[in-house]
């Protein structure tokens, strides 16, 4: 009789282990994301985005994983243009979000971009801000040659977005070669923001968004909308994205009022139908 326990154990073993790794079709079920968004597990979507979406991306960080619990955002942050150097050099990123459209058509032109899936989400302004401190500030763009500024800050045209519509404000004022001896150049917006906070400089160039952030400086003017070229911030999912429909269904999120209104809140405005 012994010799026909074992076969009937292994037999039974077998099963056992059979039963534990097959999920059924409710436990499958169960694991979707309302509205069919995203399945089972937890997929990790990199964001490659413009420094000046830091704050507002944050906070839509927040809601969209607590609505989407499936979904974890990694944010990968810098200047536009050396995120696009990024992805040119093959960096993982799921998305890309530019403060520029010259750096987001150059991965259009070079295929790295899904043409289904790219669009400009927002609109900025570009403003001079002085140290909080500061009492004798300037009224315009003319001002700049004042003696009291002395070291003025701007995003490396470059690679810097606001670098290039500043450098572009400064040209049509004819003041770009007149002030070479005073600009500052830097890696990026946010670092503008901080020469200025600092006193490391006397006024910079950032975006709205940035200076209604900042405690530290206060703005001194806006620059005129028509002396450079118009601030949009395009969004595209990468082509080759190997998380298609995530980075899919997000990139939809950011244009729903939803993430609008929290985009609004920082001082972005919408872009108008048709732009």
């Amino acid at each position: 009789m012994m010799k026909y326990h074992l076969p009937i154990l292994m037999i039974l073993l077998v099963a056992a282990l059979t039963a534990c790794s097959s999920g059924s079709p409710a436990d499958s079920n169960s694991s979707k994301q309302q509205g069919g968004w995203a399945s089972s597990g937890t997929t990790e979507l990199t964001v490659s985005a413009a420094a000046s979406l830091t704050d507002s991306l944050q906070e839509i960080q927040n809601r969209y994983e607590q609505k989407f619990p499936n979904v974890k955002l990694t944010f990968n942050f810098a200047a536009s243009g050396t995120l696009q150097k990024q992805i040119e050099q093959g960096a993982p990123a799921d998305l890309f979000l530019s403060a520029g459209s010259k750096q987001m058509q150059a991965l259009v032109k070079q295929k790295l971009i899904d043409p289904d899936h790219q669009t400009n989400l927002l609109t900025n302004e570009l403003v001079l801000v002085v140290p909080k401190d500061s009492t004798d500030i300037p009224a315009s763009i003319q001002d700049l040659q004042k003696s009291t500024v002395k070291r003025l800050a701007i995003g490396t045209p470059e690679s810097v977005p606001a670098g290039m519509y500043a450098q572009q404000s400064l040209q049509a004022a004819k003041l770009w070669d007149t002030l070479q001896s005073r600009i500052v150049q830097t890696k990026d917006v946010k670092q503008v923001l901080s020469y200025v906070e600092t006193g490391n400089a006397d006024a910079g160039f950032v975006y709205k968004t940035d200076a209604l952030e900042s405690d530290g400086v206060k703005i001194a003017f806006t620059a005129d909308p028509n002396s450079h070229d118009p601030i949009v911030y395009p969004a595209g999912v990468l082509a080759g994205t190997t998380h298609r429909e995530e980075a899919a269904q997000f990139y939809a999120y950011l244009q729903t009022d939803e993430a609008q209104a929290v985009f609004e809140k920082y001082g972005f405005s919408r872009v108008v139908s048709g732009s």
